[in-house]
């Protein structure tokens, strides 16, 4: 390896495009099982032996380990070799998501879960390493461009496939499709990813057991909240005061141990940590929205699982066509404006989405859906970017395991803020509108004097005619909420700097200008 090369992290390697064929088709295998699962969940519930309060286990073990294996990506790869690691996730989720397939119980399903989770936490990190390695600086923007329309693919189209699976054949089949994926993925990256040099490093247990305890207790409290009624709940409360504590413990462990679990200089690196932010708040936009939009239809319009994911799909489509163009893009134009028009872009779709009624048609959806899809894909590629662009190589795989962890945690939050608001707000518009259902009300003569008379079907009527709205009403304030938290992080964008002659291939410490 030149000098040069060393600098950059980059040294060329062959079959580029097959690796990256490879890598990307185990993270779409991955990213697609955080949401494909989800539709299935009803027709788990007879064959498995649940109940609908216990089924939701099967998505909860998976988050909480995912979330507990992530940062521990980097140590495992410098102590096992990167591709050794890799392989072994792929072959793991591969065969954990086969056992899913042949679970017998709501018992077995939770245990393979959580083995789904622990292999697969590394496999997003790693894919990401692995474009980043095998691509010179100049060429960072296309590959980020391709990794990103995985990661934010993968999740919009994982219900409509999941839903097509389960009628189609049997809700098993969400998890045997993963096998000629995962085959077909391990054979490329086993025969053309290039062999990393190991790096002996010392495993900080106790910094690792503070960020899992935090990491575990803050998704076991997101994802628990709704079925317990939140802070009504003692278990919410010791889950919130064991997260504070393991995340304070860690932090305070980071900054004074020789040799912490995370290297505190990654944290030095300003880029690095305005793309957490960043990342955070496409987290919560990207799955908030996802998590709304199928209910919503369901629920309002009457939508089947099928015409969902056609209604869905435009979204898909323009966040595959904004990454192929932001992919060249990113090479001519400053980031920052990159940044700032995708969050203005999706800002703009919330606002269109605040138009919603249930007496609309297809068109406002499609349209805010293909809009927010290419915001999203113009703020994902550059940030991805920009946030690696002044780290130093060998902080990758522990900046890629934070990355996708903070990704995570940010949709975690976000499903869970605006799932909290729905069911709340519904409530409080339901009573509100049900004031104006009195017989004093000459509207309501006008429109259904069978209800003024007290019949039992017009009543029932009514009160359905109420719900909707109250419905629609809670789902227009949660897309307010989010266009307006877009609107607030446009300002970070200026914290954000690119380095001096990057794209000639400058090494990672650049000089900031």
């Amino acid at each position: 390896m030149s000098q040069s090369q060393a600098s950059t992290g980059f040294v060329e390697v062959p079959h580029r495009g097959l690796i990256t064929v490879s890598v990307m088709l185990a993270t779409i295998m991955q990213v697609l099982d955080t949401t494909i699962a989800n539709v299935a969940l009803p027709s788990m519930v007879g064959d498995l032996g649940a109940s609908q309060d216990t089924i939701n286990w099967v998505l909860t073990s998976y988050i909480v380990a995912a979330a507990i294996m992530t940062p521990v990506t980097g140590w495992l790869s410098d102590r096992f070799g990167r591709k050794e690691l890799f392989l072994t996730s792929v072959v793991g989720f591969t065969v954990s998501s086969m056992l899913c397939g042949i679970a017998w119980s709501l018992e077995s399903m939770v245990a393979f879960r959580i083995l789904q989770g622990i292999f697969g936490a590394s496999i997003v990190p790693l894919s990401q390493t692995f474009l980043l390695d095998i691509n010179p600086k100049e060429r960072h923007g296309s590959a980020m461009a391709m990794w990103g329309a995985g990661i934010m693919v993968g999740p919009i189209i994982g219900p409509t496939l999941g839903g097509w699976l389960t009628e189609s054949f049997d809700w098993r089949w969400v998890f045997f499709i993963n096998l000629p994926v995962g085959i077909v993925a391990f054979m490329g990256c086993a025969a053309y990813l290039p062999t990393v040099v190991k790096r002996l490093r010392g495993f900080d247990f106790f910094g690792f057991a503070m960020l899992s305890l935090g990491v575990g207790a803050l998704q076991l409290m997101l994802d628990r909240g709704g079925e317990v009624d939140w802070f009504s709940s003692p278990e919410i409360w010791i889950e919130m005061a064991i997260a504070i504590s393991g995340f304070w413990i860690f932090a305070v462990h980071m900054a004074s141990a020789k040799t912490p679990f995370l290297d505190p200089e990654i944290f030095l690196d300003r880029n690095f940590v305005t793309g957490l932010v960043f990342i955070f708040i496409i987290g919560i936009i990207l799955l908030a929205s996802l998590a709304l939009l199928p209910p919503m239809l369901s629920r309002i319009f009457g939508y089947p699982t099928t015409t969902t994911g056609l209604v869905m799909a435009p979204r898909g489509v323009g966040t595959m066509v904004s990454m192929i163009m932001v992919g060249r893009l990113v090479r001519m134009v400053d980031s920052r404006y990159l940044v700032v028009a995708g969050l203005s872009l999706t800002a703009v779709s919330l606002y269109m989405m605040t138009g919603f009624t249930p007496q609309m048609d297809d068109y406002l959806i499609i349209v805010s859906g293909v809009i927010q899809g290419l915001g999203l894909g113009l703020v994902f590629v550059p940030l991805s970017t920009v946030a690696f662009a002044t780290l130093h190589p060998r902080h990758r795989t522990d900046a890629a395991s934070l990355f996708s962890l903070v990704r995570n945690i940010g949709s975690s939050i976000g499903i869970s803020i605006v799932t909290l608001l729905l069911t709340r707000n519904t409530q409080i518009n339901h009573a509100e509108l049900s004031t104006a259902i009195s017989p004093f009300n000459p509207n309501l003569v006008a429109i259904s004097p069978q209800a003024v008379a007290g019949d039992p079907s017009a009543l029932q009527q009514m009160d359905n005619l109420v719900t909707i709205q109250s419905l629609m009403i809670s789902y227009v304030d949660d897309f307010k909420l989010m266009m307006i938290v877009t609107l607030c992080a446009i300002p970070l964008a200026l914290l954000l700097r690119k380095p001096k002659a990057a794209m000639a291939g400058a090494a990672p410490a650049a000089h900031m200008d």
